[in-house]
Order: structure tokens, then C-alpha cells, then sequence
């Protein structure tokens, strides 16, 4: 089988269940940015694994992407797909809740922002946390005209706070200097 099958050419493509869209339909632009931070979120993995003390960040970025999957799924539903896709599990914003508390507590508070860098670990955070943001605006253009499961939309919202906190975390991890914004 060929991975190419011209089908787009003309700026059209298919989501689940059939619908063929344009390319510049929101539930596309979506998908497709959440596409793009997974695959900045794998970069973030495989950077910490060549650190044998990350491999519990590495262990949660590997979960992170599995639901990134299904939150790309549901983005990508059309008509008739509805019943193809399963939700997102109802305890997943809970886990990212849980480990964003966790690594908070491990780090002093801050009353200032973060600048980004120091580390390319650290900065690769950013780059995540950043490109989940512009998927996060994806998303809500997406919910405002097709509607975008709740669970979802929750997540991606807490998916930005965990890498700015992961972030943070690392800082202390590698013992980085934490430049903070103060005006």
C-alpha cells in the first residue's frame, strides 16, 4: 500500500467516519497542532531519556502521548464518526492535576515569570508548553463552531501547566539557574 493517495491534492481530507473537509477546517487545524506538540512532546522524551535519574518524566511524556492520541482522535471526528473514537478516560486531567501538584511542591514558589532557558531540556518545555497553548486556541475555535468533548478541552488546558511546571522542575534537576521576568 502506497502512503500517498492523492485524495488530498485538491485541500481536502477525510475525518473519522467519512466527511471529507478542507484542510483549513478547524477540527483540522486542531488535530494538526496537537499533532505537531506530540511530536515536539517526543522530542522532550527522548532528550530526558539520555538521562538515566529522568526516567519518571520520561515514563509520564510516554502516558502524555498516549492521550494526546485520543485527544487528536476526537478532534478529528466528523459526521458519523461519533461512536468510533473513544473519550478520554474521566480520571486523565485528574492524573495531570496530580502530577503538576506534585512537581509544584518541589519547587520553591515563584512570584515572577519564567523565562525560558538555561537547559535544552528545560527549553524544550517551552517549546511545549508553548505549542500547546496555540493547540489549546486550536481547540476552542474548534469547540466554538463543531463542539469539542469537555474532557478534552480540560486537558489540553492542563496540559500547558504541567510542561511549564515540568519545566520548572528540571530547573531544580539540573541545577539550572531559573531566570525570572522582573520588570
Amino acid at each position: 500500500m502506497k502512503i500517498y493517495t492523492k485524495q488530498g491534492d485538491a485541500g481536502m481530507t477525510s475525518l473519522i467516519g467519512g466527511e471529507r473537509v478542507f484542510k483549513s477546517d478547524e477540527r483540522v487545524e486542531a488535530y494538526g497542532t496537537v499533532d505537531e506538540l506530540s511530536a515536539f512532546t517526543a522530542m522532550l522524551a527522548d532528550l530526558l531519556r539520555e538521562d538515566e535519574t529522568a526516567s519518571q518524566w520520561v515514563e509520564e511524556l510516554n502516558h502524555i502521548l498516549m492521550q494526546m492520541m485520543t485527544v487528536e482522535a476526537l478532534l478529528a471526528v466528523g459526521e458519523g464518526g461519533k461512536d468510533k473514537v473513544q473519550p478520554l478516560a474521566a480520571d486523565e486531567v485528574k492524573w495531570l492535576e496530580q502530577a503538576i501538584d506534585r512537581m509544584q511542591g518541589e519547587v520553591e514558589p515563584i512570584r515572577y515569570f519564567t523565562i525560558p532557558g538555561g537547559n535544552k531540556v528545560v527549553s524544550a518545555c517551552h517549546i511545549c508548553r508553548t505549542v500547546c497553548r496555540r493547540a489549546e486556541r486550536a481547540v476552542l475555535r474548534a469547540d466554538h463552531r463543531w463542539g469539542v468533548d469537555l474532557q478534552a478541552k480540560a486537558w489540553i488546558n492542563r496540559l500547558s501547566d504541567y510542561f511549564y511546571q515540568l519545566g520548572r522542575r528540571l530547573t531544580t534537576h539540573y541545577a539550572v539557574e531559573e531566570i525570572l521576568w522582573k520588570p
